[in-house]
């Protein structure tokens, strides 16, 4: 099966989220590529017809199982692979959202070798994709913010 978001004509959309429960925020390991065994936000493509926060909550339920309460955006990043002749492999602008825990225990995906609450100062000692620190730190502010 051909993997349409590989060597793709446009960038695709995609959302995580930061979610906070106790002064943690939940990052998930992947399991596979992209980023397969870094550290990240749990997250995935807007489907069509989508708003951006439906997609982010239901991205999370798929992905961990946790509800979640999408407060406000909290930055965003893109990522670009190119191919060793100069494609453009992968392409995804990936929007964060700051987001408050609500309900549930993560439970791992195919898509995920782990599951960790983790203090913001404790992601130093964790693989993890780039800026991911700088987007929990944006998170904690937003819902410093909302409240």
């Amino acid at each position: 099966m051909v993997d349409a978001r590989s060597f793709p004509d446009r960038p695709y959309l995609a959302v995580s989220a930061a979610i906070v429960r106790d002064g943690h925020v939940l990052v998930v390991q992947r399991a596979r590529a992209p980023a397969k065994d870094l550290f990240t936000l749990p997250g995935g493509v807007v489907e069509c017809g989508e708003t951006l926060l439906e997609a982010v909550t239901r991205e999370v339920q798929e992905e961990t199982g946790l509800a979640i309460e999408p407060v406000a955006l909290a930055g965003h990043r893109e990522h670009v692979v190119r191919a060793a002749d100069g494609r453009v492999e992968r392409h995804f602008v990936i929007l964060a959202f700051a987001a408050r825990w609500t309900a549930g225990e993560p439970s791992l995906s195919e898509e995920l070798a782990q599951a960790r609450w983790v203090r913001p100062a404790d992601l130093k000692n964790l693989p993890t994709t780039e800026g991911l620190a700088d987007i929990v730190a944006a998170a904690f502010a937003r819902l410093e913010e909302a409240r």
